[in-house]
């Protein structure tokens, strides 16, 4: 039977191996590649819904730059006096 204080010595001891440091990281990467690809199906997905929905990306464009106009109408430091 291993003691706390022996499993926590344990613990610190593994958590310094380069050989835990390396699996580690190979485990964060896989780990991002796999959110990656869920990341692009989800907007492979959630593009069909919107192209299925009549949504062009002339549309988008056109929306974008209404936007960035309205952003720019509501500046405040365009009416600052200093």
């Amino acid at each position: 039977m291993v003691t706390e204080e022996q499993a926590e010595q344990e613990i610190d001891a593994l958590n310094k191996s380069p050989f835990v440091q390396l699996a580690r990281k190979a485990q964060r990467n896989r780990y991002m590649v796999q959110q990656r690809l869920y990341q692009l199906r989800w907007l492979e997905k959630h593009g069909r819904e919107l192209a299925d929905a009549g949504i062009t990306m002339d549309i988008l464009r056109a929306q974008a730059a209404s936007l960035r106009a309205d952003m720019k109408d509501d500046d405040p430091d365009e009416d600052a006096t200093w």
